[in-house]
């Protein structure tokens, strides 16, 4: 049956929702409800749809009483914000019509349906650069250095806005505001840091911080400062290394200023080394012999020693024969030492480190002086310091013209009281003396003239440090300061030439390529070359020639330690004087350490002579075999199975000796019957030089091992008085650099073999010795571990030896006698061949099957050394027929002679050399 349906349904005409995305409820206000004026009128006063209009809304509406008239507004699918934050569309509702099949239905009036969608806090901040950067100049604070943005993809101000930023890197002076903007909290500085590496993260208003941190990087650039940039402080020199360059690198920064010139002075600071800079440490004779200056000098502080030991009690710097003078010490020079004559030629020399005098009143300060060594106190000549001045005296004696002499020189410069070390040399040449410091010539500015110091027989005494007073006695007049190399030289002047070789440095600044500096850049090195000024107008010129300014140490074992460099420079621009200030430039050079040298002298020690030998007028050569070898050692690095291993090599080195001496081991030499000898004209094209007393030969002088082991090979030792000695006993030492490196002491054992075993020991020697314990003096080249190495002979070969050779003596005698009364009695003709059956003692030396044994062992490795042995010994044998047969017609006396002289010719050909046998 059908109903009436009269009236159509009822709703609002506008809505309002919200939505939460990700939810499918919307909540209406009003809530939706549809009414029907046919109610209670079935179908026709219910409700059964609501319908939505519109392009593909997302939105359904359902029934939920159709009764009441109840609906219910839901999302078909998950609502997205960031998608579409609102919805608005047409809404009806329509009633059943008038029965079951709902015909007849009514519709209502058309609601606007608005929803907005409610955001969610989905997504974090992003920021929208993966990196920033930003370039600072140092010295400024910023307001902003840069600013950081990041974003939010969520679509609600409350979650899609930044709220905050924040710095995560800690200890940065930076900081950064709500805005992203990012500042500096102190002056930056490019020395300290030249770049700096940020952490910043981001938090939107819901509290979320961002996905990712984000680098900010700062970058400090340095304000533009003058001067020279790219060098390094610190440079390093390796012994051996030549000329480095100091600033490979280097240029200079003007801050595009309108320079017109550019003047530069590198200096070399090297005072606080050695004596001002690292010159050659040998001893002062040494080093007179080197720079060719004439001999004689007398050094007057040498390193205490037996001979030397007048400065035993001073203070002393042992590297460089250095004495410290403290103003209480003064050392006497022993009588005979200087001549008391020096003439009116000499010299005298000597290094000098000296400050100003203590006190108000300053006092004479002593360097040398020669005084009255009793009763009175009169100063014969003394050079002497007084208020920074250097004074030179010289009192002649009364046996010339007694007339006014000049007396007194003085010399007043800066550098006598400069506390640096300087090279002073004193030239007299009665009566003009000239001072030489450090290479220049300077006339004395004063004179002072005396009368002559009348004769006298009261001895003088020379001292050094102090002057001596004779009539209290006691010293005076205190030396306080350093002194060195102080030597006198009678009779004789130096040349410029050897004075400037005497003080050179060994190290200094170096200039690579001088050619390649080019017209535009002028230099010049003061004498010592610790300082170099350079000017020029290019500034590009000056940095090339910079570049090229190198440190150089031509020592072999430089001292180690800090040099110090200082570069000054002034700039001057167009139109103004100065325009910009450089600083200075304040490094220094690192000179290692050398590898330490270990010098090794080997050869043979012990031999045996017959005395006859000793007596001759050449005596005996002592060191025909000696060898001076020099090695270093270094550790070799390699990796091996995972881990490190050190390996030692010794590596054989070549340098010089400045001394070597043969000293005798027990009671000195008696000059009455023994001395040690040697041709000084092995010397000669050397820079060797050498002296002998009691104790032995000292040869010196700065020179190759090579020819310092020629030398020592023609050393002889002879003794005219042969029977109160049995044997002598030497030692020998070699040093380099005035003992710095000194060898191992080799030992040398001499024996004397006496008339009355000489036979004994020549057959001996004949048969045990020859061949194989003879090469070491037949070939001095080969070591003394070679000698060592061969095979020697047991104490029962020995024994058998000796017992065979007096066998063969004895058979020699007897047939000798029975020759010689065969002689008396035969005829011419049976005279000739007896003499062709002579016996000849030297064939029987060489007899094998004593040795046979001994030599078994050797046969296989000897084979060819036999064949040319053989050869040899029939050269041999066919000379001595040869030459017996033109003898046959001499006398018998003549003939003994010819036979003692080969026997004394084949003693001095044999050598025995005990030290292999162990008896």
């Amino acid at each position: 049956c059908l109903y009436l349906n009269k009236h159509k349904p009822w709703i609002e005409t506008s809505y309002h929702g919200i939505i939460t995305e990700n939810n499918d409820t919307v909540i209406l206000d009003p809530p939706l409800v549809a009414l029907d004026k046919d109610a209670p009128v079935p179908f026709a006063g219910e409700i059964c749809a609501f319908k939505i209009h519109g392009q593909e809304m997302p939105f359904e509406a359902v029934v939920l009483n159709k009764t009441s008239g109840e609906g219910r507004l839901r999302a078909k699918s998950p609502i997205d914000c960031e998608l579409q934050k609102e919805y608005t569309f047409i809404i009806q509702a329509y009633d059943c019509g008038s029965g079951p099949s709902g015909v007849n239905w009514k519709k209502s009036h058309k609601a606007v349906v608005h929803i907005q969608v409610k955001d969610v806090n989905e997504f974090s901040p992003a920021f929208k650069e993966s990196m920033y950067k930003a370039t600072v100049t140092e010295g400024k604070i910023y307001d902003s250095i840069l600013q950081v943005e990041a974003i939010d993809e969520d679509c609600s101000p409350q979650y899609s806005q930044i709220c905050n930023y924040e710095i995560v890197t800690t200890d940065v002076p930076f900081a950064i505001d709500r805005n992203g903007n990012i500042r500096n909290t102190e002056k930056l500085n490019y020395d300290k840091q030249h770049q700096y590496e940020i952490m910043v993260t981001a938090f939107d208003c819901g509290q979320k911080h961002a996905r990712e941190d984000v680098l900010v990087q700062v970058n400090v650039k340095p304000v533009c400062k003058p001067g020279w940039q790219d060098w390094n402080k610190r440079v390093e020199y390796k012994p051996g290394s030549g000329s480095i360059p100091l600033f490979p690198n280097i240029h200079l920064e003007t801050c595009d200023g309108p320079v017109s010139s550019i003047h530069t002075t590198i200096e070399l600071q090297t005072n606080y080394i050695g004596k001002g800079c690292d010159r050659e440490t040998y001893s002062e004779k040494s080093l007179q012999k080197l720079c060719g200056a004439s001999s004689g000098a007398i050094d007057l502080l040498p390193s205490p020693s037996a001979t030397t030991n007048w400065t035993a009690g001073l203070l002393m710097d042992n590297n460089d024969m250095i004495f410290k003078f403290d103003g209480k010490q003064g050392a006497k020079i022993p009588d005979g030492i200087v001549p008391k004559n020096l003439t009116d030629q000499f010299t005298i020399s000597l290094w000098m480190k000296h400050g100003p005098s203590p006190g108000l009143r300053a006092e004479k300060e002593t360097i040398l002086c020669n005084s009255d060594k009793t009763e009175m106190n009169r100063h014969h000549y003394a050079l002497y310091v007084h208020n920074c001045r250097l004074v030179f005296l010289l009192r002649k004696d009364f046996d010339q013209a007694d007339t006014f002499r000049p007396a007194e020189f003085h010399w007043k410069l800066d550098q006598i009281c400069d506390k640096e070390w300087h090279y002073y040399v004193v030239n007299v040449e009665f009566p003009v003396v000239t001072l030489y410091m450090d290479g220049t010539t300077y006339e004395p500015y004063l004179v002072t003239n005396d009368w002559p110091i009348h004769p006298s027989h009261i001895a003088m005494q020379l001292t050094v440090g102090a002057c001596w007073q004779g009539n209290v006695p006691r010293f005076a007049q205190y030396f306080h300061g350093s002194l060195a190399s102080l030597t006198i030289r009678p009779g004789k002047i130096e040349s410029q030439k050897v004075i400037s070789c005497l003080q050179a440095c060994k190290e200094g600044l170096d200039i690579n390529s001088l050619e390649s500096l080019g017209q535009g850049v002028k230099y010049h090195f003061n004498p010592s070359q610790s300082v170099l000024v350079m000017e020029g107008d290019d500034i590009e010129n000056i940095n090339r020639a910079l570049r090229k300014v190198s440190y150089i140490n031509s020592r072999q074992f430089p001292t180690a330690g800090v040099r110090r460099l200082k570069v000054a420079s002034k700039v001057q621009c167009f139109g103004e004087d100065v325009c910009i200030n450089i600083p200075d430039i304040d490094a220094y050079v690192m000179v290692l350490q050398a590898n330490e040298p270990k010098i090794t002298i080997s050869g043979m020690d012990h031999f045996s002579r017959p005395a006859a030998q000793f007596e001759s007028e050449r005596g005996v050569i002592l060191l025909p075999d000696i060898r001076i070898v020099s090695t270093v050692t270094k550790m070799e690095h390699s990796k091996k199975n995972d881990g490190a291993n050190k390996s030692v090599v010794l590596e054989e080195m070549l340098h010089n000796l400045d001394f070597c001496d043969v000293l005798v081991s027990g009671a000195e030499l008696d000059p009455e019957q023994e001395c040690l000898e040697l041709d000084h004209t092995e010397l000669q094209g050397k820079h060797l030089d050498a002296t002998n007393s009691t104790a032995g030969y000292s040869i010196y002088g700065v020179d190759t091992m090579h020819n310092y082991e020629q030398v020592l090979q023609q050393i002889r030792y002879r003794n005219w008085y042969t029977s109160a000695t049995s044997e002598r006993k030497f030692r020998i030492k070699c040093s380099e650099l005035n003992g710095h490196y000194t060898s191992n002491e080799f030992n040398l054992e001499v024996n004397i073999l006496h008339s009355t075993n000489s036979n004994y020991m020549e057959h001996v020697n004949h048969v045990v010795v020859q061949p194989h314990f003879l090469q070491s003096v037949h070939h001095p080249e080969e070591s003394i571990s070679a000698v060592h190495s061969s095979v020697v002979p047991s104490v029962a070969t020995v024994v058998i030896v000796i017992c065979v050779s007096v066998l063969i003596f004895i058979i020699a005698v007897g047939v000798y006698r029975i020759r010689t009364a065969q002689q008396h009695s035969s005829t011419d003709s049976e005279s000739s061949k007896e003499n062709e059956m002579d016996w000849d003692d030297s064939a029987l030396t060489i007899t094998v099957n004593p040795m046979e044994k001994y030599e078994k062992p050797h046969r296989a490795e000897e084979e060819s050394e036999e064949e040319d042995d053989e050869e040899e010994d029939t050269t041999s044998a066919e000379s001595d027929e040869s030459e017996e047969e033109e003898d046959e017609e001499d006398e018998e006396e003549a003939t003994v002679q010819k036979r003692g002289k080969q026997n004394l010719t084949r003693q001095e050909q044999l050598e025995w050399d005990d030290s292999t046998l162990p008896y």
